[in-house]
């Protein structure tokens, strides 16, 4: 099912909703008691009405007194004017950010002073609805010459290695074989602190994927940075960290080294879930918390018109950010020693949907809007925005 080959190219409440499966819909209606906007028919999606969520203890979000967006300053504009951007990690001492579109394929240096500079067109990309050029990372101590992203082909969602250190882009392909679809597709790449490359997959709208461990599918993966299952892993020949993922987009790691990840729910809850190796989240047989020892129930849920959780990260003090693209908004969750989570806190709510959010060395926060797909984007969308997480509180 995957393998490895190298080619070198130059260049909350439980809503009564009808099924949809999209995973992040339409963000233009405010606060609704319905979710229905949903790019792919309801037939796509036939196990819908199997879904459960009893009651269970987890915390469901609600908004708290920041809801009403605090002010921002000093927040800065690092760049304007991007086409769906997707896949964000900063560089350079924190001075630069790589940023890939997901639409055009396009990966760009830039500065926090200057002009951006494009630094490779990732062939072979066929974007399809919510598929195309998606999670994008550096490895450890890199420069940014290196890059590793997260691509769907005409075959496949794929993990590329990009070396654009000798001018022309290198391409190595690193894991292929990952189910694609138009929606679901997954698509966040991350180093974890053991230096081993982490990779969110989507059910590919094959909800069965999921609870199969032989299949890519609804997984978060564990590898070295050749495509090898990473040592240490719960299957030593399977690159599998963890299964019964419906589409995880937002991986993150805290001070304790303990790992986080933000999931697209369907049609009633979002989740925050503390990632176990080896460790069953449950779909499709629950979406949120089941209560069922067998599988692990998330941390935290929002209702769906709250979140379509996308990018994650965890900043120095514990405090987990994750960028929200139906609630347009930055959620700041605090965990405490024992994984227990805070009241959530909704912040930065001004500037539309977000895609992707990381913490650079410093504690600042660099921000992706997603306007430019499903939103409705202002003239200079979409922005990379860089802000001070204190200020942002205040």
């Amino acid at each position: 099912m995957h393998r490895r080959r190298t080619s070198l190219l130059a260049g909350a409440a439980l809503l009564a909703v009808a099924a949809c499966g999209a995973e992040e819909p339409e963000a233009t209606d405010p606060a609704p008691t319905e979710v229905s906007a949903s790019p792919e028919p309801s037939s796509q999606d036939p196990d819908a009405a199997t879904v459960s969520a009893p009651e269970t203890t987890t915390q469901t979000a609600t908004p708290t007194a920041t809801e009403e967006a605090a002010p921002l300053e000093p927040l800065v504009v690092v760049a304007d004017s991007l086409d769906v951007p997707w896949g964000l990690a900063v560089v350079e001492d924190g001075t630069a950010a790589l940023v890939g579109e997901r639409d055009t394929a396009q990966v760009w240096r830039v500065p926090l002073e200057g002009e951006r500079e494009l630094v490779a067109t990732v062939p072979g990309v066929r974007p399809d609805s919510e598929g195309g050029l998606l999670g994008l990372v550096v490895p450890p101590d890199g420069d940014g010459s290196q890059f590793f992203v997260y691509a769907t082909t005409a075959e496949d969602n794929r993990v590329l290695r990009i070396d654009t250190s000798g001018g022309e882009p290198q391409v190595e392909v690193v894991l292929d074989g990952i189910p694609k679809a138009g929606n679901h597709n997954g698509g966040r790449l991350a180093f974890g602190p053991d230096g081993h490359l982490y990779v969110s997959t989507g059910d590919a709208l094959d909800v069965g994927l999921a609870q199969q461990p032989g299949s890519l599918g609804g997984k978060i993966l564990r590898i070295t940075e050749d495509g090898d299952p990473a040592p240490g892993n719960p299957d030593p020949d399977s690159p599998v960290w963890s299964l019964g993922h419906r589409n995880v987009q937002g991986l993150g790691w805290d001070s304790q080294g303990r790992m986080w990840a933000s999931e697209f729910g369907q049609n009633a809850l979002d989740e925050l879930n503390l990632i176990e190796p080896g460790g069953n989240y449950g779909w499709p047989l629950y979406e949120g918390p089941g209560g069922d020892p067998a599988y692990v129930d998330p941390v935290l849920t929002w209702t769906t018109d709250q979140a379509s959780p996308s990018g994650l990260a965890v900043g120095p003090d514990d405090a987990i950010y994750v960028a929200a693209l139906r609630g347009q908004a930055l959620w700041r969750v605090q965990v405490d020693a024992d994984g227990v989570a805070g009241e959530p806190e909704r912040l930065l709510t001004d500037h539309g949907r977000l895609r992707s959010v990381v913490v650079d060395d410093a504690g600042a926060l660099w921000v992706l809007t997603s306007n430019t797909f499903r939103g409705s984007p202002a003239e200079d969308d979409d922005r990379l925005l860089r802000l001070d997480p204190a200020e942002l509180r205040r």
